[in-house]
């Protein structure tokens, strides 16, 4: 079994909030002691509005963000081949962090021509011990396999994503050395089940794979994904950041799923959509108004407003 750097998670007691729907450093009494500059975000359920649209306020707010010298960062579940809906709005730096921290792909090519700029792959022997013990303990559990470029599945597996997959068998055929997909990195499992509580489902997994990789959920149904031994989105990010000379205390996150829960807790200020699930408004610090009321534009809006 393979091991990399484990982050723990934790959660902080928000900031009591001045009015219902957002709360911030300035409301809660004092002034932030630490300018931004950073502002990482997740998309689905946070930055995209529910019709999975950027808004003309939040395109115009990233865009201030950015002629203000804070580096904006998507950071995502998503796969790197789903991340058009904003390549035309990554400015300078063009990074993004996908698959939950697995990979940082520069989207300057455009649609299609993403290059991967660092890769935090699932071991293939973790990968085989997470299918087999998540299987074991929540029997029905069926698989999708997500690697740099290719997206594979089992028979079973429900039709949940867009794409039709490279190829079609069990998960421990699709992991075996020699296999069709055995020639690219694994970035993430995607494991899935029928009937379960989709928060049960992931107390249930974690329990059983332990520290042989990283299980989170980002879906509002019964789907896990499965990551390398301390990958997520706060590791990824941390790595980014150390490589720009930038603290966490500078760093300004969004988020609405339990899959940005690490990232909300070790960004120095965090938002919880109104729309969050209860596990990243415990993680986070702040909280904003839902995605479908620009709940990120307003936040940084109100921080750009902060510098003199």
């Amino acid at each position: 079994m393979r091991n990399n750097d484990p982050m723990t998670s934790a959660t902080r007691q928000p900031e009591p909030p001045a009015s219902p729907k957002l709360s911030t450093s300035l409301e809660s009494g004092g002034a932030p002691v630490v300018k931004p500059r950073l502002i990482a975000t997740d998309l689905d359920g946070t930055l995209l509005r529910d019709d999975k649209s950027v808004s003309p306020r939040t395109v115009a707010a990233l865009a201030a963000a950015e002629e203000a010298g804070i580096e904006v960062f998507f950071v995502t579940g998503r796969p790197a081949r789903w991340m058009d809906v904003v390549s035309d709005h990554v400015h300078g730096h063009g990074l993004a962090i996908c698959g939950n921290g697995a990979a940082v792909v520069d989207l300057h090519g455009g649609p299609g021509a993403h290059r991967f700029v660092k890769i935090r792959e699932l071991a293939r022997e973790n990968a085989l011990d997470a299918v087999r013990l998540v299987r074991e303990a929540a029997p029905g559990t069926v698989y999708a396999i997500e690697q740099t470029y290719g997206f594979y599945q089992e028979p079973d597996y429900p039709k949940l994503h867009m794409e039709v997959p490279d190829a079609i068998a069990p998960a421990e055929e699709l992991l075996a050395p020699g296999s069709v997909a055995a020639g690219q990195p694994v970035l993430k499992i995607l494991a899935h089940h029928p009937t379960l509580d989709p928060d049960a489902f992931l107390t249930v997994a974690r329990l059983a794979v332990g520290q042989r990789a990283t299980i989170t959920r980002s879906s509002p149904s019964a789907l896990l994904e499965i990551s390398g031994p301390g990958v997520s989105k706060a590791s990824t990010l941390a790595l980014c950041c150390a490589e720009r000379g930038i603290s966490h205390e500078e760093v300004v996150a969004f988020g609405d799923m339990p899959n940005d829960v690490e990232m909300l807790t070790w960004a120095g200020r965090s938002y919880a959509m109104g729309n969050a699930h209860p596990a990243a408004v415990a993680a986070a610090s702040g909280r904003t108004v839902a995605n479908n009321e620009d709940g990120v534009a307003v936040v940084i809006e109100r921080l750009l407003g902060e510098r003199p």
